[in-house]
């Protein structure tokens, strides 16, 4: 099992930044990806940034140079930069990780962002 915690949500001004910090624990050396989904009020998640373990990393096209994923050298962390914020980037932004050899698929609890002037 991997326990995921996400921190860095809040409220922020269309055109803003805010960064979000998620640290695993449990069984990390399962995790292969590891990457960041939201859910916008009334919509379904979804997926919006990953990286794997060597650094390679996909960007949803809404987010693609707004958002940074990156990871920490002992791979046990995962960060989103978020730059340029727009409203529609309100949202409850979730951290995921991916295990490497098995279907299963770990999600934070999520963290709350409110872009609103």
């Amino acid at each position: 099992q991997v326990q995921l915690v996400e921190s860095g949500g809040g409220l922020v001004q269309p055109g803003g930044s805010l960064r979000l910090n998620c640290t695993a624990s449990g069984s990390i050396f399962s995790i292969g990806v590891m990457g960041w989904g939201r859910q916008p009020p009334g919509k379904q998640r979804e997926v919006v940034a990953t990286i794997n373990r060597d650094g390679a990393s996909y960007y949803k096209d809404s987010v693609k140079g707004r958002f940074t994923i990156s990871r920490s050298n002992a791979k046990t962390a995962v960060y989103l930069q978020m730059d340029n914020v727009k409203f529609e980037d309100t949202a409850v932004y979730y951290c995921v990780a991916y295990a490497n050899l098995t279907s299963s698929d770990y999600w934070g609890q999520g963290t709350q962002v409110t872009v609103s002037a």
